[in-house]
């Protein structure tokens, strides 16, 4: 092992309140786009269907590529997944909003999006020479 290493000389910081507060804001914004992408896509099939899935992906590789890292955009997904399982829920009532195969459609394409957009996203670099590591 190479000792100079960047990614061995520092110890592991807890995130600052800042970069928390936004994560926690950035999961709220997930949660309206997953509310409002389920009012959208059985208005206007298939058309709503791939503008709220669209809507989706460029929320979290915009918020990724905003932090420069995958958290936000993991938090950002978790937030749409979360607000989209709570609409899934049925009602006393027996009725919910997600029928037909459009809603399906939705559900999981929405995670499927979620999923790869978030684990696409670039990940952290160290500072420095734009090398390898360990080189």
């Amino acid at each position: 092992m190479n000792d100079r290493s960047p990614m061995l000389a520092q110890p592991m910081r807890p995130p600052s309140a800042g970069r928390v507060a936004a994560w926690a804001g950035f999961f709220l914004l997930g949660a309206v786009v997953g509310a409002a992408g389920a009012l959208v896509q059985p208005g206007w099939f298939p058309g709503g269907l791939l503008l709220a899935l669209a809507g989706e992906a460029g929320l979290v590789l915009g918020v990724a590529r905003v932090t420069r890292g995958r958290a936000g955009g993991v938090a950002a997904a978790a937030g749409w997944m979360l607000a989209v399982v709570l609409l899934v829920a049925s009602r006393p009532e027996g009725d919910f909003l997600f029928a037909g195969w459009a809603g399906i459609f939705f559900l999981i394409g929405g995670f499927g999006v979620a999923v790869i957009c978030a684990t696409l996203a670039p990940g952290r670099q160290p500072d420095g020479d734009p090398v390898r590591l360990g080189k």
